[in-house]
């Protein structure tokens, strides 16, 4: 492992710490070295905070080595106004010599006019180090800018012979399939997400509140599909523990672009069988979390049909979780 290598592994590191709070900026961790030491890091801030840049260059005690410091970052800094003034002016206004970044940003109010900014000013910039890594990290935020769209992660459970739920139940609550552990992961999962989505047939059928209740952490936005809204206001969903949206388009691209007008860049879709299908159909997603128990139900409904490539595999207790990625989208 190289130097580079090294710092933006720390940044990378770092910068999970922002993960469910920044959105819909990216969760950007940057690291000041000083002679071989750290002097200064930081993450993103929650949003409307400041971002990781700031976060370090203000970490630093002594400012007037920052002048012989490099500063490493996952994603190019920004050079625009939003929230905050552009980090790229603060950078060289601490005459902050080497800039190592992971990737370039992709949103067009950036896309390569910080770094432009940066080397105009006299900044030696490197960018592409561990890149992959940290596209990979900035998963959420690149595919809200390069395919106008959420980044998109389906959920489900299904017992051991491939159902998801009976066809029938005396009471509108989960049959639960998983462990309680299990359970847990699922709430972690929804922090780390900026929106949570269901349809009208798991609204009615398990009344779930859809919110964070095992885990420390924000409650996601609940989007729930109700194109004849038809939904009882007495619902949980519609409870007072976190902004819901309703939405009545009834195609999975019609369901992204009311998101991506939201602004909303990650969502884990827990809905039933037939609102994941209709995701997987359209190729529309990019993981699938599946857990299967050990419960057998016989009958039911059926776990949707998908094709993924399997990215992990693991063991909470006595169930399995499969990851799969998806490597061949039908449409964006």
């Amino acid at each position: 492992m190289t130097t580079h290598d090294y710092y933006i592994k720390r940044c990378l590191d770092i910068a999970k710490n922002g993960l469910g709070t920044t959105a819909p900026n990216p969760m950007v961790g940057a690291v000041i070295v000083y002679q071989g030491l750290i002097i200064g890091e930081g993450y993103t801030s929650a949003y409307g905070g400041h971002h990781a840049e700031v976060n370090a260059i203000h970490a630093v005690k002594d400012t007037a080595l920052l002048k012989k410091s490099t500063l490493y970052v996952t994603l190019e800094p920004c050079s625009h106004y939003g929230k905050t003034p552009p980090c790229s002016d603060l950078i060289i206004a601490h005459h902050i010599p080497n800039v190592v970044i992971g990737c370039i940003d992709d949103n067009p109010e950036v896309a390569g006019k910080g770094i432009k900014k940066l080397i105009h000013a006299g900044c030696k910039v490197t960018v592409g180090v561990l890149e992959a890594a940290c596209k990979a990290h900035h998963k959420r935020f690149f595919a809200f800018h390069n395919k106008q769209r959420p980044y998109i992660i389906l959920k489900w459970a299904e017992s051991n012979d491939g159902f998801i739920a009976p066809k029938t139940k005396e009471e509108n609550k989960p049959v639960w399939i998983t462990n309680a552990l299990s359970g847990q992961l699922v709430h972690k999962w929804r922090a780390e997400e900026q929106a949570i989505l269901v349809g009208t047939n798991t609204v009615i059928s398990d009344n779930p509140s859809l919110t964070v209740r095992d885990w420390t952490g924000q409650n996601p936005i609940r989007i729930v599909l109700d194109k004849n809204l038809t939904l009882p206001k007495t619902a949980s969903v519609f409870n007072t523990e976190a902004q819901t949206m309703v939405l009545k388009e009834n195609t999975a691209k019609d369901i992204c672009n009311a998101l991506y007008k939201k602004n909303i860049n990650s969502v884990i879709i827990e809905g039933g069988a037939k609102t994941l299908q209709l995701f997987i159909d359209q190729g529309l997603w990019d993981e699938a979390r599946v857990f299967t128990g050990t419960i057998r139900l016989k009958t039911g409904i059926k776990a949707p049909k998908f094709s993924g490539e399997l990215f992990n595999e693991e063991t909470i207790q006595d169930d399995i979780l499969r990851i799969y990625n998806n490597k061949t989208p039908v449409s964006d």
